[in-house]
């Protein structure tokens, strides 16, 4: 709901539970085993709680509107 509020309208979701080969990929990427895992375009921002708090510091609105 977070990203929506900010106009995010496409997320993709990638079922880990159902394709173990993209869990050890995520688990390669972030060095994480809970989910979800956060990225922004190539940035890997974290779970819901470092989303939650880049969001209060002013850089999820950065972030999300930084040039690709």
């Amino acid at each position: 709901m977070l990203l929506k509020s900010k106009g995010v309208t496409e997320i993709e979701n990638i079922r880990i539970d159902l394709d173990p080969a993209r869990r050890d990929e995520m688990m390669a990427r972030t060095g994480r085993r809970s989910v979800p895992q956060i990225y922004i375009g190539d940035v890997h921002v974290g779970g819901f709680d470092d989303l939650a708090a880049l969001d209060r510091a002013g850089g999820l609105e950065k972030l999300l509107h930084a040039p690709i």
